[in-house]
C-alpha cells in the first residue's frame, strides 16, 4: 500500500469544547474587537501587555458554513485563542499548539476560504488515565475582495499555525535532537501476525488518519515471514524515506536494527529516525517512550494514539544500543534487553497464547511459577565507572565480592576502519577470564537474570523506572535461587507500579553496569534478546552510547 499526500483537511466541527488551562474568561464588558489584520502581518501586543504577544489576529466565521457565527482569533506562539466578540455566553477556548498535528487551508463557497487545525489534547475521563482525543476546528475567511484574496489569508494563518506547532528542539544535549521534515515520507513495516493479529486494522483506523493530518505520506510494507523486515532494510535504498516506522511488537524492531547494522553504510543508515507503534503483545519500547514523554500509563488504543501523536510531532533523539556476542560467534545489537531464566521462560512459553494479547504474559507467569526452575551459571559485570552520569539510577544493592580492584576503563570507541562495526572495547574474548576490575557474582544459582536498557519490560511492567533512552547504562537485575513463589509473585505485582525495589527483597539484586557476561553451566533454559529466543550459550555485551535515533516525545 502506498500512501499519497494527505488531502486537505475537511471542515468538520470538533466535539464539545473545553477551556484549556491558562484560558481567560471574557470580561463583563469586552474591549472593542480590533480590525482584522492583513495576511502575514504581525499584530500589536495584547492590550495591557499581560499575556503572550499576539502574532496574528482577526475575525472569522466559527465554522465552514456561510452562516457561521463570527469569532475573534488571536494567535500566539503557544496557542490559538478563540473569543466570542459579544462576550455574553460561553468561555473562551485556547487551542494549544503543542497538541496540534496539522493545519490546512482550502476554498469555500461564496468566494470565501477556510483554514482548519487538528489537535489531540489530553482529556481526563471520569476514571482511568487521560487520553488524547481528536479535536478539529475550522474557521471561515471572507475578508478579502475575492476568492483568491481570502484563500491567501487562510493559507497565511494555516502556514503560521504549522510553523508554531513544530516542537522546540531541546538544547541541553547539544545536537542530539531533531525534527522530521514536512512533508514527511515514512516507510511503515508492519507485521500482521503480531500480538492479537490486529496490526493492519489498527493502522488503518487509528494511525493512517493521524499521519495524513500531519502531512506524513506512508509506504506500507507488510512482512510475510521471519526476518523479512531485516532483509528489507538491509537491501533497500533508504534515501526515499525520512523515517522508518515499525508497527508491531518489539521483535520486528529488533529485526530492523540488526538489518541496518548489516549494511555497509550502517553509520548513515542508523541516523535515520526509527519509530515504534505498539502492535504486539509486550510493546515494551512503546510503553517506555510513553513513560519518557511524561504520559500516564496507558495500554492498547490509548498507547497507540499516544505513540502516533509522538510520530506526528516528529521530535527524535538518540538511543543507546547494546552489542551482544555469543560463544558460537554471533554478534547482535539489542535496544531493549537480554534475559535468561524465569522472565525469558514466561516470554517464550506464552507464545502459544499470542491471541490473548498482553494477557498471555499473565497466564505464562502463573504457569512458570507452578514449575519454578533454578539455573546455574556465572554472572560477571563491569560496574558503571565512578564519575559517570548515573544520577538517574536508583540505589544499588549491596555489592557482591569483586574480582580485583576498579580501574579506569576507556569509553567505547567508534570504528577502527571506515564501515566496520563499533568496537567492543570493554570486552575480552569469551574464552578468556573477565578483566580484574570486573565484578563476579559469588552466587551461581539464579531464578532469572535480566539486563534491560529501557524503563519497561512490557506494557504493564515498569522494571527500570530510572532508565532513559541514552543514559549509557545497562540496568542489570538478577534473582538468586531460594526465593519463594509468593515472594516472586509479589515482585511482579509491584513491578506493575515500578515499586519492586522498595520491597527490599533479599533475593533481588540490581546494579547499573556498562558491560556484562553470562556463562551458563549447561545449555538449559531459554535466553531472549528483545523478546526473541536465543540459543542458550555464553553471552557477553556492552553498551554503545547513542548509536541510533528514535522518535521520542521528550
Amino acid at each position: 500500500m502506498n500512501g499519497a499526500a494527505p488531502p486537505a483537511i475537511a471542515g468538520r466541527r470538533g466535539g464539545r469544547q473545553q477551556r484549556a488551562s491558562g484560558g481567560r474568561r471574557s470580561p463583563a464588558r469586552p474591549a472593542p474587537v480590533p480590525p482584522p489584520m492583513a495576511a502575514g502581518r504581525r499584530a500589536p501586543p495584547e492590550p495591557g501587555g499581560g499575556g503572550a504577544p499576539v502574532l496574528l489576529q482577526g475575525i472569522f466565521g466559527a465554522g465552514p458554513s456561510p452562516g457561521a457565527a463570527p469569532c475573534s482569533l488571536a494567535l500566539t506562539a503557544r496557542e490559538l485563542q478563540v473569543r466570542r466578540p459579544g462576550g455574553s455566553a460561553g468561555p473562551d477556548t485556547a487551542l494549544r499548539l503543542a497538541d496540534c498535528v496539522g493545519s490546512a487551508a482550502f476554498p469555500a463557497a461564496a468566494a470565501a476560504a477556510c483554514f482548519s487545525l487538528v489537535c489531540y489534547p489530553l482529556r481526563g475521563p471520569r476514571w482511568g488515565s487521560p487520553a488524547r482525543q481528536r479535536l478539529e476546528r475550522t474557521f471561515r475567511v471572507c475578508l478579502g475582495p475575492d476568492a483568491e484574496g481570502n484563500l491567501r489569508i487562510a493559507q497565511a494563518w494555516s502556514r503560521r499555525i504549522r510553523e508554531l506547532s513544530v516542537p522546540a528542539v531541546p538544547t541541553q544535549d547539544g545536537d542530539s535532537y531533531g525534527v522530521l521534515p514536512r512533508p514527511c515520507r515514512a516507510l511503515v513495516l508492519l507485521n500482521p501476525q503480531s500480538g492479537a493479529g490486529r496490526a493492519i486494522q489498527d493502522f488503518q483506523v487509528v494511525v493512517q488518519p493521524m499521519l495524513a493530518e500531519a502531512d506524513i505520506a506512508t509506504t506500507v510494507f507488510v512482512t510475510e515471514r521471519p526476518y523479512h523486515a531485516q532483509e528489507k532494510v538491509r537491501d533497500e535504498d533508504l534515501s526515499q524515506w525520512d523515517t522508518l516506522v515499525i508497527m508491531s511488537g518489539d521483535g520486528l524492531l529488533y529485526e530492523v536494527v540488526n538489518g541496518l547494522m548489516e549494511r555497509s553504510d550502517w553509520e548513515d543508515a542508523m541516523k535515520k529516525p526509527l519509530c515504534i507503534l505498539p502492535g504486539g503483545s509486550g510493546n515494551a519500547l512503546a510503553a517506555s517512550i510513553n513513560h519518557y514523554a511524561g504520559n500516564d500509563h496507558v495500554a492498547k488504543k490509548k498507547l497507540l494514539t499516544n505513540c502516533t501523536f509522538i510520530l506526528c510531532k516528529g521530535l527524535h533523539t538518540q538511543m543507546d544500543l547494546v552489542s551482544l556476542s555469543t560463544a558460537s560467534g554471533k554478534r547482535l545489537f539489542s535496544f531493549l534487553g537480554f534475559g535468561w531464566g524465569f522472565i525469558s521462560d514466561v516470554d517464550i512459553d506464552s507464545e502459544k497464547y499470542r491471541w490473548l494479547g498482553n494477557a498471555r504474559f499473565t497466564l505464562g507467569t502463573l504457569q512458570c511459577l507452578a514449575k519454578l526452575r533454578v539455573y546455574q551459571g556465572r554472572l560477571s559485570y563491569l560496574p558503571a565507572v565512578p564519575g559517570q552520569d548515573t544520577s538517574s539510577a536508583p540505589r544499588d544493592p549491596p555489592m557482591p565480592v569483586t574480582n580485583g580492584q576498579p580501574s579506569h576503563v576507556p569509553p567505547p570507541v567508534g570504528t577502527d576502519v571506515p564501515g566496520s562495526l563499533p568496537n567492543d572495547s570493554l570486552l575480552v574474548p569469551l574464552g578468556q577470564p573477565v578483566p580484574a576490575h570486573w565484578t563476579v557474582v559469588p552466587e551461581e544459582e539464579f531464578v532469572s537474570v535480566y539486563a534491560i536498557y529501557q524503563s519497561h519490560l512490557g506494557t504493564n511492567l515498569l522494571m527500570a523506572p530510572a532508565a532513559r533512552l541514552h543514559d549509557d547504562c545497562i540496568h542489570l537485575f538478577y534473582l538468586k535461587a531460594g526465593i519463594s513463589r509468593v515472594a516472586l509473585l509479589k515482585l511482579f505485582l509491584a513491578m506493575a507500579r515500578g515499586t519492586h525495589l522498595e520491597l527490599n527483597c533479599p533475593h533481588l539484586c540490581y546494579v547499573c553496569v556498562r558491560a556484562f557476561r553470562l556463562e551458563p553451566r549447561a545449555a538449559t533454559g531459554i535466553m531472549t534478546v528483545d523478546g526473541e529466543a536465543l540459543a542458550c550459550e555464553p553471552v557477553q555485551g556492552q553498551i554503545h552510547s547513542r548509536l541510533c535515533r528514535i522518535l521520542s516525545g521528550s
